[in-house]
């Protein structure tokens, strides 16, 4: 489906890789364990983090997404042959408060709440994290509210967390674009009836499996030009 801006009220924003970099918890990695490159290390943490997600939801066994950012990390370091104290894995974990933000995000944001668009953050990231991340992000005074996984206990890209979302803004479920920079969480948004926004910061391919997102954009500056 060509993505439709006129049938648009209420964005709705993952959080991480699409406001703020998880990327950047390749320094926090150098700051607190002696590692030559953290690169690998980021990357396995990131990726065995959204694995335990994945598999959260399928055994029904919840966990936050900062605990299982925990895990994730023991993982990555053991993974990598690390032996890291537990209070120096707590220091790297913290990361997760003060991620670097995106330079497109504050002004796309005030572009499109100027416009009129209702704006909210919806993501994986419990309410302790998406306050902080809020208010590192300097986006507290544009987004109407956070929508956490925490709130229902299980993880995108379970349909229930895009209606509960629609049920939390007070808007029609195909009235809501939700943006992502994360392939399942888009299809998972299209799935439930909103229209999906790919935010392709990394020019990287689009996943052959499941349904192609509404609309892709390369920064959060093009999808307030489709807005507004």
């Amino acid at each position: 489906m060509a993505f439709d801006p006129d049938r648009t009220t209420t964005v709705t924003f993952d959080s991480y890789s699409t406001l703020v970099d998880v990327d950047a918890t390749a320094a926090a990695l150098t700051e607190h364990a002696d590692i030559d490159d953290p690169t690998p290390i980021s990357q396995t943490w990131r990726e065995r983090s959204m694995q335990y997600t994945l598999v959260a939801n399928h055994l029904e066994d919840y966990e936050t997404f900062y605990e299982i950012n925990r895990d994730a990390l023991a993982y990555a370091l053991a993974a990598h042959g690390l032996d890291v104290s537990a209070a120096d894995r707590e220091a790297i974990l913290e990361v997760y408060h003060e991620l670097e933000v995106f330079d497109d995000v504050r002004t796309s944001i005030e572009r499109l709440h100027e416009a009129g668009y209702d704006t909210y953050v919806l993501s994986n990231g419990n309410p302790e994290m998406l306050d902080s991340m809020v208010d590192h992000a300097g986006i507290a005074d544009l987004v109407v509210d956070t929508i956490s996984a925490d709130e229902l206990e299980t993880f995108k890209p379970d349909p229930d967390l895009y209606r509960h979302a629609a049920g939390r803004t007070g808007t029609p479920i195909d009235e809501l674009a939700h943006v992502s920079a994360l392939w399942f969480d888009v299809q998972g948004a299209i799935h439930a009836g909103m229209q999906g926004v790919w935010l392709d910061r990394k020019a990287t391919p689009w996943d052959p499996f499941g349904a192609d997102p509404d609309l892709i954009a390369d920064g959060l500056d093009d999808l307030a030009d489709r807005l507004s």
